[in-house]
């Protein structure tokens, strides 16, 4: 049973987040500044803002759980996922930061659209809806991993869990828009970095070395062979599948938008190396969680039937109640660094890519006030999803990030490094590679390869031949 301290100290933290929501709400006074800052955000703040809210739930609970299940197969995710992390900030970050800025637009969506010259309208519209289907998607695995962590916390129903955690985090996106998003990100990134360090160290200590873990590992048919998943070969599709969440980084908006708004593109640098000693140390983390967890609840009915509770449990097992309320708060700081930046990307797309075309004349208040309203429909659509309790978050973060990856990522990469690409073969590419995505995924075919991979690149092949057959473009030196 949780102590009183650790509801003490919990509860503290929730509180100091409403308050960056109070705070920032006296320093938002236009549309830009609640909807990306005023693009005047430091590199520090943009590092671990962009990872806190890249490195969702997933990374405390659904990667640990899935290592603790699986073994050291799991890795290639990671691998993956920090090739993807360096790429994105190398490549992709500079570029968006100088483009975004000299087409005056706060969107991806709207950003392509002039970008490409698409008079009509239709890729801008394509993309603002796949947005919000996406996110709303990916800001329910959110509040199923909140209501996980409420419900072990606080002992109370799940669905009430959920309530609580979808409540906290509208309250402070709501009042304080981007900037608060973006600072709370920052603190709650750093809290994840010294939780992820602690947890792991602590638990290592307990177990006393690793013969110990190997040992728990043989018991469950699982072993170190980063070539096997539950005593099971993966084979080169599996690790191709793996290896193809580092590609959903190049079509992330709650990520991308974090390059948008950053001071100056020469901070960028520095961001990017903050960024990658978080991601690199906290990736190492989460495997060691599971790992470690193995030992210590031999049974996953010591987890509560629920492998992705095991770092809720691991805290639980090895801290006194105070500590162990500011470490379970770093869960919630992961969970709410990600849900709170989706909420106000989706706001955004309401407010820019549709209520803005649709009234012209808008004053920036009227546009706040509708980003803010926007902020609680899309938390209640998200709400509606979270509210199934057999839902997991890994395959929830799975099937939107794959969406984003494809939909989005190649026609980033397009716009960016191909010389006068057109809109007819990026539209081209969206359609093909959403529909591949999505029959891959309806047809069963994910069970040997993840979605992302066979829509990505349709998407991106679509784009360069339909370049190369009807409009004969080259790819800029």
């Amino acid at each position: 049973m949780i102590g009183v301290e650790t509801f003490i100290t919990f509860g503290a933290y929730l509180i100091f987040l409403i308050g960056v929501g109070v705070y920032f709400y006296g320093k938002t006074s236009s549309s830009e500044d609640y909807l990306i800052g005023g693009r005047g955000v430091g590199s520090w703040v943009t590092a671990l803002s962009a990872q806190a809210s890249d490195m969702s739930g997933w990374l405390l609970m659904g990667l640990p759980g899935a290592v603790y299940l699986s073994g050291f197969g799991e890795i290639w995710v990671v691998v993956g996922l920090a090739i993807g992390t360096y790429l994105n900030w190398k490549f992709i970050a500079p570029k968006l930061r100088v483009e975004t800025e000299i087409e005056d637009t706060l969107t991806l969506p709207t950003f392509l659209e002039r970008k490409l010259k698409d008079e009509k309208g239709t890729i801008r519209k394509i993309l603002a809806v796949g947005t919000l289907f996406f996110f709303t998607i990916y800001s329910s695995s959110g509040l199923v991993a909140a209501g996980k962590l409420f419900e072990s916390i606080l002992g109370i129903d799940y669905k009430v869990a959920v309530v609580v955690g979808a409540v906290t985090i509208v309250v402070y996106t709501f009042m304080g828009g981007y900037l608060a998003s973006c600072w709370t990100d920052f603190f709650q990134g750093a809290l994840m970095f010294m939780a992820i360090i602690a947890v792991p160290v602590m638990a290592y200590y307990k177990v006393g070395d690793l013969e110990t873990v190997k040992q728990g590992m043989e018991l469950k048919g699982i072993t170190f062979d980063i070539f096997k998943q539950g005593g099971k070969d993966i084979g080169i599709m599996g690790i191709l599948s793996s290896l193809a969440w580092g590609l959903g980084y190049f079509g992330q908006p709650h990520i991308l938008v974090r390059f948008m708004s950053i001071s100056d593109v020469k901070e960028l640098k520095k961001s990017r190396r903050i960024a990658m000693i978080w991601v690199l140390i906290s990736l190492v983390g989460a495997i060691a969680i599971g790992l470690l967890g193995i030992p210590l609840f031999k049974e996953v009915s010591q987890l509560g039937g629920d492998a992705e509770k095991i770092f809720i449990y691991m805290i639980k097992e090895l801290f006194n109640p105070w500590v162990a309320g500011i470490l379970l708060a770093a869960i919630l700081s992961a969970i709410m660094s990600t849900i709170d930046s989706q909420l106000l990307v989706s706001s955004t797309t309401l407010t820019e890519d549709f209520y803005k075309y649709i009234k012209k004349d808008a004053t920036d208040k009227e546009i706040m006030f509708v980003g803010r309203v926007c902020v609680v429909v899309i938390a209640l659509l998200a709400l509606l999803f979270a509210l199934n309790q057999n839902a997991k978050v890994l395959s929830l973060v799975a099937y939107a990030w794959g969406g984003f990856g494809t939909i989005f990522g190649p026609a980033i990469i397009a716009v960016l490094y191909l010389k006068d690409v057109s809109a007819k073969s990026v539209l081209s590419g969206i359609l093909v590679g959403t529909f591949i995505f999505l029959i891959w995924k309806v047809i069963g075919l994910d069970v040997y390869m993840y979605e992302l991979l066979p829509g990505f690149m349709s998407n991106l092949i679509t784009v360069y031949v339909a370049e190369k057959v009807f409009c004969k473009r080259v790819i800029e030196a």
